[in-house]
């Protein structure tokens, strides 16, 4: 396996000889779901290049939480992997991910053994937290055309790309309202020359 070190916030090294050893190393196709909701988890990642989306989803309706992003885990996995409870999200690539698999049993046995592993995911925590703080934020007090721009920016500053490749009805579903909101609100962002459209590309200006 690649040198954890050279990939990894400082750990204990005797840490990295028992990820380097019982973790997995997986690279994980743009578009892949990692984990739905109501699936037991086995394996906790820990992102070390690309991009993973996690979102909620009711009946056809989907609510973005948070994106992880490189050096980062999804704290919903790792609460719900030490409870061997299902999962409550859904998480699916969003770029090309080179990903760090960390079986459950053993993460709750770092735990009690390096205290930096307590502290590696009360960081992760506290991203979360303000993620969803801002989430909750945009729902009750921002105006949909703000929310959405602000979300088109987001996406090309987390992904590195404008034009951005995206169909109004995943718009819609990341951002849990309908695709026929989103098209009316785009039209008048291309109006005010805030965007451009093309054929399920937008490009901001």
């Amino acid at each position: 396996m690649t040198d954890l070190s050279k990939l990894l916030t400082p750990l204990h090294p005797d840490l990295y000889k028992e990820m380097e050893t019982h973790a997995i190393l997986k690279e994980v196709p743009r578009g892949t779901e990692i984990l739905r909701e109501g699936q037991y988890v086995k394996v906790i990642p820990i992102v070390l290049e690309g991009l993973i989306k996690v979102y909620s989803r009711h009946e056809t309706k989907e609510l973005l939480l948070y994106y992880i992003k490189p050096q980062e885990s999804c704290i919903m996995s790792f609460s719900a992997g030490l409870k061997n409870e299902p999962s409550k999200i859904y998480a699916i690539t969003e770029e090309d991910t080179i990903a760090l698999l960390l079986p459950t049993d053993k993460v709750a046995q770092w735990v009690r053994e390096y205290p930096e592993v307590n502290q590696l995911f009360f960081q992760q925590y506290n991203l979360r937290y303000t993620d969803l703080l801002s989430t909750i934020h945009q729902l009750l007090f921002e105006r949909m055309d703000k929310r959405l721009m602000d979300y088109l920016i987001n996406k090309a500053e987390l992904t590195g790309r404008n034009p951005i490749k995206i169909s109004h009805r995943q718009i819609a579903a990341e951002l849990g309202t309908a695709r026929e909101v989103i098209s009316r609100i785009m039209k008048k962002l291309e109006n005010e020359g805030k965007i451009r459209q093309e054929a399920n590309m937008i490009e901001i200006h």
